[in-house]
């Protein structure tokens, strides 16, 4: 019987900072998914990288150093001139202004400097589904301010849309399980823990309610979180 070796994710990295750059190195190349084809201080040396070599994810600071360009033209170069490739930002502006403009810019994750290593093994394999990763307290965040009418990101978010949603989804009892502990605040890998399964079962069953309710980003579920949990009685 003839077997395929599962293809790996391959990763570049960009931050002006050496010591980042060898710390987040370290962590995804803990994973033996992940293959890191390079290390970046400049994005003219990643962006010449992209041309010659394979890269299914960039992990990138949102602020470079003053003469290089600023993150969001980076992130909407890439995106114009690699649209295969997904753009996951880490930095220390942590923020939802911030973090909404990353994503209309293209995007497909952010996270803050002050989060946990572990987190980002989890939010660069989602990214490289072709999904979106936020994590929940900022999800929540995104969610309140688009609640109260400054619309971040996008989306239709009408009370008869939302209960249109909630009424078409039939999540199983796991799937359930997982969203309410995410709208509670845990993370994936705190879901995975609790349960006692892998993040590979945990973040599928997240995206699959997600389809069912028709919802594209984490912070879609808050946004309709008071009617969701009320209709689902989870």
């Amino acid at each position: 019987m003839k077997t395929f070796r599962r293809k790996n994710v391959s990763i570049a990295l960009l931050d002006d900072h050496f010591l980042v750059l060898r710390g987040l190195s370290d962590v995804l190349r803990e994973n033996p998914d992940f293959d890191v084809v390079g290390t970046f201080t400049s994005s003219k040396e990643l962006l010449n990288c992209i041309k010659t070599t394979k890269v299914d994810v960039v992990i990138a600071d949102y602020e470079l150093a003053p003469a290089d360009v600023d993150g969001l033209n980076l992130i909407k170069t890439l995106t114009r001139l690699h649209p295969d490739v997904a753009v996951l930002v880490v930095s220390a502006h942590y923020n939802p202004a911030t973090v909404a403009l990353a994503l209309r810019g293209g995007a497909k994750g952010f996270i803050g400097k002050n989060r946990p290593f572990e987190e980002i093994q989890n939010a660069a394999l989602e990214v490289s589904r072709g999904r979106t990763f936020i994590e929940p307290q900022m999800a929540q965040e995104l969610a309140n301010q688009q609640r109260h009418g400054e619309v971040l990101i996008s989306g239709n978010y009408s009370e008869a849309n939302v209960r249109q949603a909630v009424s078409l989804s039939a999540l199983s009892p796991k799937e359930q399980e997982v969203i309410r502990c995410f709208l509670a605040g845990m993370t994936v890998t705190d879901i995975a823990e609790k349960f006692n399964r892998s993040l590979k079962t945990i973040s599928g069953q997240k995206q699959s309610a997600m389809r069912k309710l028709g919802l594209k980003a984490d912070h879609e579920l808050f946004i309709i979180k008071d009617e969701l949990l009320k209709s689902l009685h989870i």
